[in-house]
């Protein structure tokens, strides 16, 4: 019985760039905190931040929000640069915590 042609196979995920780093710890509370709304403008985060302000106040009445139209579209052509600007821009902003929405 005669085969078809042999071929190699690959596993199709790279190697692992940087290690796991563990994740920062979570705020206990929201109140008085200051939040920042990251989204890539592709679905609906206008309508969903809205929401999420609303819900997060009702439960957290001191919390505070800095928009998403503050800091702009986070995918673009220099979505790198741009992202890498953020941990300066929420210091001087004097950010807590951060939403971040994107859409699939």
């Amino acid at each position: 019985m005669e085969q078809g042609p042999r071929y190699d196979v690959v596993w199709p995920r790279g190697q692992r760039q940087t290690g796991i780093t563990p994740l920062a710890p979570r705020l206990a509370d929201l109140n008085s905190k200051k939040i920042a709304q990251l989204w890539d403008y592709v679905f609906r985060g206008d309508e969903v931040f809205e929401l999420l302000e609303e819900g997060l106040r009702a439960r957290f009445p001191t919390v505070e929000f800095v928009s998403w139209r503050e800091f702009g579209s986070t995918h673009d052509q220099d979505e790198r640069a741009h992202l890498a600007a953020f941990a300066a821009r929420f210091r001087a902003l004097g950010v807590d915590a951060v939403i971040s929405g994107m859409a699939c």
